[in-house]
């Protein structure tokens, strides 16, 4: 093997997961001008995006650069983290959150399963804020990469300072996709990605900015992190 790879055998002790209390969160759509509230019950967040080495590790990809294992994984798309979710939950013996039918068109989420999912875009922003009420829990240079401070580059994660419940690169460093569809009358498909990144400009990097694509898209400073139900 090359030694500049590695190939990170699989340990979901690799990527903690923090108590998320249940809540009420506000969203809006600064497009349409609505806002609206959502209930949440307690759930389990990602203490991180999900890294390079565990997407390799769990994915049987061929092995990730040593520079990007402990990066958050990029170029993928959200039909990729619906992958990786129900992978993740096989390997760890839990019951997977996704059907997929109808070669791929067609993806249900089973909300009581105890797998791997993403988080809606309500458990996001939720978790994001972790009890505060402004734009960013933080001053931004000390919470997030992004273009003022990143390089034109991810970061391994954890670098920064977390958030006031432990979560680590809410902002910056990549967008976040969300589980939800935004405005399906208006952009069918379209899935909701959040959080920022480290191509973003000070003003893309806040709890509420909320940006969308195909499921099929993928770039470079795009990722994910997991959640999963109580």
């Amino acid at each position: 093997m090359n030694s500049s790879k590695i190939n990170m055998q699989f340990d979901i002790e690799q990527y903690p997961m923090t108590d998320v209390p249940g809540g009420i969160i506000e969203l809006r759509d600064d497009r349409t001008k609505n806002r609206w509230l959502v209930k949440l019950k307690p759930y389990l967040m990602g203490r991180f995006p999900v890294t390079g080495g565990l997407y390799s590790a769990v994915t049987q990809n061929l092995p990730v650069p040593a520079e990007a294992a402990h990066k958050p994984i990029v170029n993928v798309s959200w039909n990729d983290a619906i992958s990786f979710c129900n992978q993740l939950s096989q390997k760890a013996g839990l019951k997977e959150c996704y059907t997929i039918s109808n070669n791929g068109e067609k993806i249900l989420c089973n909300w009581d399963a105890d797998g791997y999912r993403l988080p809606s875009e309500a458990e996001w922003q939720y978790a994001c804020m972790a009890g505060t009420a402004d734009y960013r829990y933080g001053e931004l240079d000390h919470i997030a990469w992004f273009s003022d401070n990143s390089d034109g580059r991810t970061h391994a994660v954890g670098e920064k300072e977390p958030n006031p419940w432990g979560l680590y690169d809410m902002l910056g460093n990549v967008w976040e996709w969300c589980w939800d569809i935004y405005a399906e009358k208006v952009y069918g498909s379209y899935r909701i990605f959040r959080g920022g990144s480290w191509a973003e400009a000070a003003r893309g990097c806040g709890a509420t900015c909320r940006r969308r694509s195909h499921p099929t898209f993928m770039i470079d400073d795009l990722g994910f992190r997991i959640a999963r139900s109580l």
